[in-house]
């Protein structure tokens, strides 16, 4: 609700003047007429800022979409296997390692299987906006002498305030305007969580990458999971909206980086455990 107080004067032919700048983005200029027993008149206009654009209903509004097409990289793996095996090696106790107290010894951890694949990593950008109209009432709080409010050729009865026997209140309908924009940069994992920067190393790519996932069978990210993961986040219409003006989705930049890991399968042969280490391809370090 909005408030605004008119004080009952001696004046003739006054024009009130009164510009919102707060959440929203409208202006306007009030005259009203006020039938008093003393035959005194205020009189209240409106003045169209800017010629507006057709509105639509926020229920049938589709949104604008403005994305950008998809680049593939894919990390060259410059580490030979035979490199993982010797880093695997140096870290396979701490797999077993319990209370720091208890680690086995090494001759008990046998390496039993390595595996080459390639995670998926997510680097995308996007914009979203809207310029909407909510609805919302005014409060007018008017002398108690007045009986009848004209304004804009409508005629609104006082109710009788709450707050104060002296006063008398008029309920004015009005619709706001607003505008909400949203940006993200996001790197994310497959699943759309926030990624560890820090686990996606800068590393020579492949010339040919849609060749080298087709011949290494690299599971690819679905085509629209990324625009769907930024879409979830910052795609969101406020909860209040009557009309819509307009409403803009925008990714400006994505790309799906595959960089290359390694999966080590190592086993206690003294309790028959079996634990996984996962190595970088780029770096050689533990994941």
């Amino acid at each position: 609700m909005r408030k605004f107080r008119f004080r009952s004067t001696k004046l003739s032919n006054c024009f009130l003047k009164k510009n919102f700048n707060s959440d929203s983005v409208f202006e306007f200029i009030i005259v009203i007429r006020l039938n008093l027993e003393k035959n005194l008149e205020v009189t209240l206009l409106t003045e169209t800022v800017n010629t507006e654009p057709a509105v639509i209903s926020a229920e049938t509004s589709p949104t604008k979409e403005n994305i950008v097409e998809r680049k593939t990289v894919v990390y060259e793996a410059p580490i030979d296997p035979t490199v993982i095996r010797v880093a695997g090696e140096k870290l396979k106790k701490q797999l077993f390692t319990r209370f720091v107290l208890f680690k086995p010894k090494s001759e008990d951890v046998q390496f039993v299987s390595l595996e080459k694949y390639y995670e998926p990593y997510i680097v995308i950008s996007g914009k979203y906006f809207i310029d909407y109209y909510r609805k919302c009432t005014y409060l007018f709080k008017v002398d108690e002498r007045v009986r009848e409010v004209v304004l804009l050729e409508h005629k609104f009865l006082p109710d009788a305030s709450k707050s104060s026997k002296n006063e008398r209140i008029i309920k004015l309908p009005a619709e706001e305007r607003l505008v909400n924009e949203a940006k993200a940069f996001l790197i994310l994992d497959k699943n759309g969580l926030d990624a560890m920067v820090d686990n996606l190393p800068s590393a020579p790519s492949e010339k040919k990458p849609e060749k080298v996932i087709k011949e290494l069978g690299i599971e690819e990210l679905a085509e629209n999971a990324d625009v769907n993961f930024v879409r979830e986040r910052i795609a969101k219409r406020p909860k209040d909206i009557n009309r819509i003006v307009e409403e803009v989705f925008e990714i400006t930049d994505r790309s799906v980086i595959y960089t290359p890991r390694f999966k080590l399968l190592f086993r206690n042969v003294k309790t028959w455990e079996e634990k996984v280490l996962v190595l970088d391809g780029v770096t050689s370090k533990r994941i």
